[in-house]
Formats: C-alpha cells, sequence, structure tokens
C-alpha cells in the first residue's frame, strides 16, 4: 500500500529545493541502472552519408529552415556517426552501466521499405554496440525517436494504417541482427510529441497540421505498431531463450489541478486521462482501450462539429487484447510538472486543445531552466508514481529521459541541482515501493534540440559546435553525475574539488576512463 502521507516533510524539500529536511542517508540498491541518453537524429550527423536515406526530419529543416531557432539542423549535429568512439570514452569516464540511444530507421532502410537494406548503416550500429558491450556498458536501444523516413511519410507516415507493418518490417531486422545482444529495446519515444506536434500541429516534423484528426489517427497507429513488435519479439526471440525486455517510452509529466476548485480537479483529471491515459490504459489498465472519458468528449465535440462520427478511431476487439499487456516495461520521459485549471481560452475546433479545453501554468517560485517550458519541481516525480503505482498496479518503469537545458558553459549548478532533486525524490518513491529498473540522464552530451537547435543545452558534455571534431568538454553535471554512480547515495554538498576537467592524462581500465 502506498504510503501517502509519509513523506510530507521530504515533499516540502522537493517543492521548493532549498535543502534537505530529512537526515536520512539513502542509498540506490546494487543493480539499479544508471545511464545517459541521446537520439540519432540529434547527435549523428552524417545526415546523406554511406547511402542513408532522408528523414523527416531532414526534408522538414531544409525546406523549412526558419523554424529552427539559429538555423542549426541535424546535419552535422554532435556527428556521433564519426566520433562514436568518444561517446563511449565519455561513458566509461562517467562509469554508468547503460547508453540509451536510437537507431535512424533511414539509416537502415533508406526509402523505408524492407526490400533494400543498408548494410552500411547497420555497420556504424554494429561498431558502436560492440564497443558499449567491450566496456560493460548495457546498450538500451530505442527503435523509433522521431525520424521517419521522408518516403514514408509521403505515404501519409503514421496517420496510414499500412505504418503499422512497415514498423513490424523495421523492428523484425533490429530484432534479428541485436537481439543476442541488446537486452533492453523502447519501440516508440513519445508517441504524444510525434502525433500531436508533428499531425496535430505544426510545431514538429511532418508539420501536418491536421488538428484533431491526424493526430488521433497517429496515436491509434503508432500504439498498434508497437503492440505488433512487443508481440513479434514476444513470440519469436523470447522463446529463443534471449532474456530481453521490450517497452515504450512515454512523456510522463506531472499535472495537479492549481488550486482544490471541482471545476479544476476535474479539469486534470481530464487532462491526465489525454496526456497520460490515452497511451497507459490500453497496455496497463484493467479495461484496456483508451480512457472513456476522451472517448466520450472526443465523440460528443466530433458531433457537435458535424462530424459522421468519432474523430478517435475505434479500437476493436482484436486491437485491445493486442494491446493489453504489450509491455515489459513502461520508459518514463520526464522532465517537470504542470498546474492545471478549466479552460478559458477559445481554442481552434476541431483541435487537441479544444479537446482537453485546459489552461496550463506553473509555479511562479519554481527554479526555471533554458527552455521556456522547463520548470524544476522534483516534487512531481514523486506523485506520479504515487498516481501510476495506484492507477496501474505498480507498473515496471525505466526512466528513459530526464535532463535540464541551460545555456553553454560548464558551470552547470542548475542542472546539478535539478539532478540532486529528482533523484532524491526517485529515491521516495522507490521507498515507497515503485518499479525502477534505472534512470537516464538526458543527455550525454548537447544535442540539437529539434526546432530549438542549439540554443537550449541538455548534455553533461558540452559540445563545441563550431570545431571539425566537436570537442566534448565534461560539465560540472558530468562530474556529480560520476560521483552519484561511484557512490550509490546523493550528496548535498559535494562537489568536485576543481574545474579543470581536461583528460590529457586520464588513468584508464576496461570499464572506466578516471577523469
Amino acid at each position: 500500500m502506498v504510503l501517502v502521507g509519509v513523506y510530507l516533510f521530504s515533499l516540502s524539500f522537493l517543492s521548493s529545493a532549498k535543502g534537505w529536511t530529512d537526515t536520512k542517508q539513502r542509498s540506490f540498491r546494487e543493480g539499479f541502472l544508471f545511464g545517459a541518453g541521446t537520439s540519432a537524429y540529434q547527435v549523428e550527423g552524417a545526415w546523406n552519408e554511406d547511402d542513408k536515406g532522408e528523414s523527416m526530419w531532414d526534408r522538414f529543416t531544409h525546406e523549412h529552415p526558419e523554424v529552427i531557432e539559429g538555423a542549426t539542423n541535424g546535419d552535422v549535429a554532435s556527428d556521433s556517426y564519426h566520433f562514436y568512439h568518444r561517446d563511449v570514452e565519455m561513458l566509461r569516464e562517467l562509469g554508468v552501466d547503460h547508453y540509451r540511444f536510437s537507431i535512424a530507421w533511414s539509416r537502415i532502410l533508406p526509402t523505408g521499405l524492407s526490400n533494400k537494406v543498408n548494410e552500411k548503416g547497420l555497420k556504424y550500429y554494429d561498431n558502436l554496440i560492440y564497443e558499449l558491450i567491450k566496456y560493460n556498458i548495457e546498450p538500451v536501444v530505442t527503435m523509433y525517436h522521431m525520424d521517419l523516413p521522408k518516403r514514408l511519410q509521403d505515404l501519409g507516415g503514421w496517420a496510414n494504417p499500412l505504418s503499422v507493418e512497415w514498423f513490424v518490417e523495421y523492428a523484425t531486422i533490429l530484432f534479428e541482427r541485436y537481439s543476442s545482444k541488446v537486452k533492453y529495446w523502447v519501440t516508440i519515444n513519445q508517441p504524444n510529441k510525434i502525433c500531436m506536434d508533428g499531425y496535430g500541429d505544426h510545431s514538429m516534423a511532418p508539420g501536418i497540421n491536421m488538428k484533431g484528426i491526424a493526430d488521433y489517427l497517429c496515436v491509434k497507429n503508432i500504439m498498434l505498431a508497437h503492440a505488433k513488435a512487443y508481440r513479434l519479439y514476444e513470440k519469436n526471440y523470447k522463446a529463443n531463450n534471449y532474456k530481453g525486455l521490450v517497452g515504450i517510452a512515454l512523456s510522463m509529466n506531472w499535472a495537479e489541478p492549481v488550486n482544490n476548485k471541482t471545476e479544476n480537479v476535474k479539469a486534470t483529471d481530464d487532462y491526465r486521462a489525454f496526456t497520460i491515459g490515452l497511451y497507459m490504459d490500453p497496455i496497463w489498465s484493467a479495461e484496456g482501450g483508451f480512457p472513456k472519458v476522451v472517448r466520450d468528449t472526443i465523440a460528443k465535440k466530433s458531433k457537435e462539429k458535424g462530424f459522421s462520427k468519432s474523430r478517435l478511431p475505434e479500437l476493436s476487439a482484436e486491437e485491445m487484447a493486442l494491446l493489453k499487456g504489450a509491455a515489459d516495461f513502461l520508459g518514463m520521459n520526464h522532465y517537470t510538472t504542470f498546474l492545471v485549471q478549466k479552460g478559458s481560452t477559445d481554442y481552434e475546433s476541431p483541435s487537441f486543445l479544444d479537446d482537453v479545453n485546459v489552461d496550463l501554468t506553473q509555479g511562479k517560485d519554481w527554479k526555471k531552466s533554458r527552455s521556456s517550458w522547463l520548470k524544476g519541481a522534483p516534487f512531481g516525480l514523486y506523485k506520479i508514481y504515487l498516481y501510476i503505482n495506484q492507477k496501474y498496479d505498480y507498473p515496471k518503469t525505466f526512466i528513459t529521459e530526464h535532463g535540464w537545458s541551460t545555456k553553454p558553459g560548464i558551470g552547470d549548478q542548475s542542472r546539478v541541482d535539478n539532478l540532486r532533486g529528482y533523484l532524491f525524490a526517485l529515491q521516495l518513491a522507490m521507498e515507497d515501493g515503485a518499479d525502477v529498473i534505472g534512470y537516464t540522464a538526458w543527455s550525454l552530451m548537447d544535442n540539437v534540440e529539434w526546432t530549438a537547435g542549439i540554443s537550449e543545452r541538455f548534455g553533461l558534455y558540452e559540445v563545441a559546435f563550431d570545431t571539425e571534431e566537436k570537442k566534448r568538454t565534461a560539465r560540472m553535471s558530468a562530474l556529480v553525475y560520476k560521483r552519484i554512480i561511484e557512490t550509490r547515495i546523493i550528496e548535498e554538498n559535494w562537489t568536485p574539488d576543481s574545474m579543470n576537467i581536461q583528460i590529457s592524462n586520464r588513468r584508464t581500465n576496461k570499464n572506466k576512463v578516471e577523469l
């Protein structure tokens, strides 16, 4: 049973982040995985080398360079395609247990279809995975991280029901190649971001902007694609004694009412159903399928707008059965918290925003990052675990992303504070029974942050984008994270003895590189 009231004293710290209010020394258990993550489009570069096909992000940024702040796209990015050895060296410096990275679909299948497999692209990932395993770093492979092959997008992308089979064909190639080497698989990263921002809006590729229609088509197809890939692995690879786990990574930011007014509590419940339940319920809920409030709301508003049926596609009984239980773990991408109240904005209709009908704010005293949407509220991580544990019966989770953005510079004290606060919140959640495989810091290094370009830096390592070698330099947060991994505890007052983090005289062994 969740001990809801036990840690109220600790939550006062988590909310204010001014200092510990609890003197108990906690440690992360042996076997808990610490790691760092990246995604292919954001770090690899080499966008058209070695027979790689064009992705929808390549096309989006080439045709609309004005959407990228500073006009820096992913053509070169951090150039991990050529400097992956340095990336692995950085992971060894940190002493991590795992590295979460994604495979670029268009690097493996240039047209998106399985009739032409690019061996040069596979060789790159062969080499990366070999290098990780060589140093006892667990590869955590994301199969799709928002970079659909352009040719498939020309056919409608995730709004086309055939996308389910396209993804399964792609997944088959990856499973055949890497199931003996990769234990942890993430099928798809953040369906809500893909669908709501890319198909229901124009803020992300492919920029379809068919609000309230294309986004829901995308949701159904992308969830079925995940489920079919999961069942494929379950049938053909688990049965062959590959003891791997397959999950999906969802955006899991917390939301709570701005006050206790009934209308705002109801609005918050609805918002959670649209942003969490729409993706979790089909897999983890006892009933299965999309949440009732989501189905009812969209059906009602569709009818009011003259549609012959709901804009939210139905799930058949067979599809519901396919989805139910189709994950070994929930990948949690958690960054921040929002305060919710009943909507007062006249949103365009039909649209996802009109369907949800809420207004979002954040705490005025919460610490600000470089990103306008990202403020620190560590209590939100604790509370979202209370929520999913009660609603979905303690699902196995893997924090697949958590991070903080800053300006350039290696003295990133705000990232250090954020890291410590959220890891402390995670410890409290685990004490209350949360089943957590591990934690993934986002990101290993500065990357191209989609339409924000390189204006928002999320890296534990700073990347000098203006140098040919894309020089990587450890930030203060890298040293603090390294210390946490080594000791498995959070030392509030520990800071590096020196910010001289040049690495020319490192001590090396098979598994680590000492800074």
